[in-house]
């Protein structure tokens, strides 16, 4: 079409694209001047869009992505007055598990005093009441046991009836020796042993060179204790040395 009758021209400006790679691709065809200003449009676009993209890229990874929690990170808040109050709460455990360590030895130290305390006293009472028992047994053993003396003396000239009656009576002697033995009764060891002031009486005494000086020569009344108390000491006769108007 002619205009003021001049042909009017088209210019044309050359288009080039851009791949994903951002480098310029020769244009398949030219665009007149109608299309050039859509194809300068969409260029700039396409230019901001790929300065975007470059900025983003320019960003550290461990920025763009959640990075994981650092040691200083996982003490600090919440965390940390957690660890604290289990800290805490771990100190008053372990002093109470000192106090009922100590409470309990004190514990077994007063059991044990007491179990000591109570088999003392239980000793004591048995061995007082056993005392006053014996005590009141012990006059009549000391007359059956002359009775036996004296009959022996003459058991040779006794009938053999009389003499099987006098072995019944020796055995209900041993079996009352048998019964203070079971009680915790001892007779006190008196003849041929020291003289001991502690647990012999010297009623007799007799000078003789056939034995030591201070020496228990004959038992006269047996003596008896239970345990470490003397129920009744022994009483005997002592060697004395004899002087030169005895010999």
């Amino acid at each position: 079409m002619a205009t003021n009758g001049k042909e009017k021209k088209w210019n044309s400006i050359p288009v080039r694209f851009f791949d994903e790679e951002g480098e310029a691709q020769p244009a398949s065809r030219e665009l007149d001047e109608s299309e050039s200003g859509i194809a300068e449009s969409d260029s700039d676009a396409d230019l901001l869009e790929r300065a975007f993209a470059a900025m983003d890229a320019e960003v550290a990874p461990e920025e763009k992505e959640p990075r994981e929690p650092k040691a200083a990170d996982v003490a600090s808040g919440p965390m940390l007055a957690e660890l604290v109050a289990t800290r805490a709460e771990l100190k008053r455990v372990e002093g109470e598990l000192a106090n009922a360590q100590d409470v309990l030895t004190r514990r077994q130290a007063d059991f044990e005093n007491y179990r000591k305390r109570t088999e003392r006293e239980r000793s004591e009472t048995y061995n007082r009441a056993a005392a006053e028992v014996v005590n009141k047994f012990l006059p009549v053993i000391d007359n059956l046991r002359r009775a036996l003396e004296a009959e022996r003396s003459v058991e040779a000239d006794e009938s053999a009836e009389f003499k099987h009656f006098l072995h019944g009576v020796e055995l209900i002697n041993k079996q009352l020796d048998d019964a203070l033995v079971s009680l915790g009764v001892e007779a006190v060891p008196a003849k041929g042993e020291r003289f001991d002031p502690h647990l012999h009486e010297a009623v007799v005494t007799e000078p003789t060179r056939e034995f030591e000086p201070d020496t228990v020569i004959q038992e006269i009344v047996r003596g008896y204790r239970l345990g470490d108390k003397l129920l009744r000491p022994a009483m005997v006769k002592v060697a004395t040395e004899p002087n030169s108007d005895d010999e």
